[in-house]
């Protein structure tokens, strides 16, 4: 079992930024690859970004691209979502969430991949 806490969510301009984090706990942090979702009132919860075990390889959704940067520190057990430039359209709750990883390379983009969620942490961008 791999416990997921987030937090750093809350209410910020458009323009700005935030940082969320997510504590890991259970188990060896380094063997799970790791994603970021989202999931804004009324719609369907959708990707925003992953990272491998070892953080060398990343991948973003389009609509985050160039403005959110997802990183890792094995040595403290945390994933990290930088967003800048936020907008409206951010406005979401979002959640980390941890999958096995038999490959150092390794990220995947579905939900259905990830085997481990947070409870969430809601992120809300006033126009």
């Amino acid at each position: 079992q791999v416990q997921l806490v987030e937090s750093g969510g809350g209410l910020v301009q458009a323009g700005g930024s935030l940082r969320l984090s997510c504590a890991a706990s259970g188990r060896t942090f380094s063997n799970y690859a790791m994603g970021w979702f989202r999931q804004a009132p009324g719609k369907e919860r959708e990707f925003a970004a992953a990272i491998s075990r070892s953080g060398t390889y990343t991948s973003y959704a389009d609509s985050v691209k160039g403005r959110f940067t997802i990183s890792r520190d094995n040595a403290k057990n945390t994933v990290y979502l930088q967003m800048n430039s936020l907008k409206p359209g951010d406005t979401a709750d979002y959640f980390c969430a941890a999958s096995p990883s038999l490959g150092g390379s390794s990220y995947y983009l579905r939900a259905s991949e990830y085997d481990y969620w947070g409870q969430g942490t809601q992120v809300t961008v006033s126009s």
